[in-house]
């Protein structure tokens, strides 16, 4: 086993993420200028499409990191129909899911049951489609809604923090069912639709626009949330969630919805550019 790979089980994963929790949150002006700019330079962070473009003009780490962009910096799609790339990243992979599992790397997959942690749940998905998305340092770190959906359930899933990284996610089996997740539930017009935020090492929050911060705290067993007749409607194209550090989101449609043929893995995608179509 490689070194990186090794260090991946031994790490402890929860004290670096509340470390870093602290550290993005510190207000001290000379550490968080000098840690923003390390990753504007090492990632190469365009700063002219954020609505604040000074680096230094924001408080702390956490508030440079889930940064908003300015007007215009990401449009959708303009086809009515064509279902939204959620994020800004780089596909890590996608495609059919295959008698419920979902094609991680070579040699690896996983679940939908597992990823969900609900076999119920997971039965519409059972031969439709994934995508997932790996949204890097240097990337907008908002999701949003790839189709309008009504909010009707959400599972944090206790785990491990590994890395998502490419070299973690080829060698780490079943990671993304293994991580710590927030999995988000709506019923969209064409049938279910479902969103998984994907926790990370050193990812120091989830959060949503219904309900604020979930992650941390982190889970030690499932907590289920019904939304159900809360009348939370989340329209195509509005921001959902955000991350704290990089990570990754997932995506699963049902039969019937189709991604688009151009899409491949590795490829880089922008926020509302075409993912498929309803």
């Amino acid at each position: 086993m490689r070194p990186a790979i090794a260090l991946q089980y031994l790490l402890p994963h929860r004290l670096l993420s509340r470390l870093a929790l602290y550290a993005a949150r510190w207000r001290w002006r000379p550490w968080k200028d000098a840690l923003i700019g390390t990753v504007v330079r090492r990632f190469g962070v365009d700063m002219s499409e954020a609505a604040q473009s000074d680096p230094h003009a924001y408080p702390n780490f956490a508030a440079f990191f889930t940064r908003a962009l300015k007007t215009g910096a990401r449009v959708p799609d303009p086809d009515p129909r064509a279902l939204l790339m959620p994020a800004d990243g780089r596909i890590s992979q996608l495609g059919r899911i295959e008698s419920g599992r979902i094609f991680q790397a070579k040699g690896q997959s996983y679940t939908a049951a597992e990823l969900l942690g609900d076999e119920t749940a997971a039965a519409p998905f059972a031969d439709g489609r994934f995508a997932t998305v790996y949204l890097s340092p240097r990337d907008y770190h908002r999701v949003h809604m790839p189709w309008t959906g009504a909010l009707r359930e959400t599972l944090h899933m206790p785990g491990r923090i590994f890395s998502v990284a490419p070299f973690a996610v080829q060698a780490i089996p079943r990671l993304f069912a293994r991580n710590e997740r927030l999995v988000c539930h709506f019923d969209a017009d064409f049938g279910p639709l479902c969103v998984v935020m994907v926790g990370a090492v050193l990812v120091s929050g989830v959060e949503t626009v219904w309900s604020g911060v979930e992650i941390p705290n982190y889970a030690s067993h499932p907590i289920r949330k019904d939304w159900r007749g809360k009348g939370i409607v989340v329209e195509r194209y509005a921001e959902m969630a955000r991350f704290n550090y990089g990570s990754t989101v997932i995506v699963l449609l049902p039969q019937g919805v189709r991604l688009d043929a151009s899409l491949a893995a590795a490829q880089q995608v922008r926020l509302g550019q075409r993912l498929g179509s309803a």
